[in-house]
């Protein structure tokens, strides 16, 4: 199987289990630090799993988006919610088109370097909040990547209809080492236990969960 693709890491449980679900596939990782509160916890974890895998990591700094984009994911602005993804507050966590820009960068670099393949890891629990998780947002990034490049890159998201938790249970199934990997939207050294994503952490783990959580 050939190493074609690149694959966008951000260092949580989702994209973690990506990189170890394909590695045989994955020539590339790229992180993209967009100066989020939880920035450097989650660059720490993806170089890990990359180390661990001998793939090769590169992170891009995108500082612009904490600067003019409006989200609780960026210090200075409005307090990180509490409660779960289905909750109407989570909304204040979107990046506007923050996976919109990602991929399109991310297409770029595929073609720079002669790949044939980018991929993400959004899941069926992002579609309630995060418009650029959806399907069809998937499929119409998809047609604009194929598009817009010699090569036809085209965007590969197989998570996209299946839980966290059935994402969970794949990366048990492949022994991941789920303690160097971080989703906290508050970004402490801890877990917070309380924001969106920590909820949504917690009940993917269950069972296996070695998370130090505050609450």
């Amino acid at each position: 199987m050939s190493k074609d693709s690149l694959i966008i890491l951000s260092g949580g449980l989702d994209s973690t289990t990506l990189l170890h679900e394909y590695k045989e596939q994955i020539a590339l990782a790229v992180t993209f630090d967009y100066h989020a509160r939880q920035a450097g916890q989650e660059i720490a974890c993806a170089r890990w799993q990359c180390e661990q895998l001998g793939i090769r990591h590169i992170v891009l700094e995108i500082p612009f988006m904490a600067q003019y984009f409006k989200s609780a994911l960026f210090a200075g602005q409005e307090e990180v919610p509490e409660g779960s993804y289905t909750d109407e507050n989570q909304k204040a966590t979107v990046v506007p088109f923050r996976n919109g820009i990602m991929l399109s960068i991310a297409a770029g670099i595929a073609e720079s370097e002669g790949l044939k393949h980018v991929m993400i890891a959004n899941h069926s629990g992002d579609h309630a909040i995060y418009p650029d998780c959806r399907p069809e947002f998937v499929k119409a990034m998809n047609g604009a990547m194929a598009a817009g490049t010699y090569e036809g890159i085209t965007l590969v998201a197989p998570y996209t209809d299946i839980t966290k938790r059935d994402i969970a249970l794949r990366g048990k199934a492949l022994g991941v080492d789920y303690s160097h990997t971080y989703s906290c939207y508050n970004g402490g050294e801890e877990h917070c236990g309380v924001c969106g994503t920590c909820v949504e952490r917690k009940e993917a783990l269950e069972g296996f969960d070695t998370t130090l959580y505050k609450a």
